[in-house]
């Protein structure tokens, strides 16, 4: 049985309580075959002591969103999931509003996944630009 989209954010959204995610109020928002997106509220918990968007926020954004979208396309039970490098690219400050972080898959191998994770404003406008690559695990008993 193939559970719906609804159930599915719904079930991301969920294991992220009590973890960076929710310190951040991160929510995943929507995915697809190949690519996953969530969003992040801009305010004062994210905020450099000059008052716009922390790198290192916008960075746990892009970690978190890509870490996930590699997640969900594996085998829980058998594997976990790690990320192993990220690079971020800052281009414009943001004060306000929502920055949304769309982690697409340039690669996505049984063991290394590679993403491309572009970070975005409420009005479109490109923030940031990522790349992260994860590995994928066996679980141990």
């Amino acid at each position: 049985m193939q559970l719906s989209k609804d159930s599915v954010l719904a079930e991301c959204n969920l294991i992220s309580k009590n973890t960076l995610l929710e310190t951040l109020n991160i929510e995943i928002i929507d995915y697809g075959t190949d690519f996953l997106i969530a969003r992040m509220p801009v305010n004062s918990r994210v905020y450099q002591p000059d008052g716009v968007l922390h790198g290192g926020a916008t960075a746990a954004l892009a970690e978190s969103v890509g870490s996930f979208a590699s997640h969900i396309f594996i085998d829980t039970d058998k594997f976990f999931v790690r990320g192993i490098e990220i690079t971020t690219n800052h281009l414009k400050s943001v004060t306000e509003g929502f920055v949304y972080a769309r982690a697409t898959f340039l690669h996505k191998g049984r063991t290394t996944q590679l993403l491309d994770i572009k970070v975005t404003d409420d009005n479109n406008n490109l923030i940031a630009v990522c790349r992260l690559s994860t590995i994928t695990l066996p679980k141990t008993k």
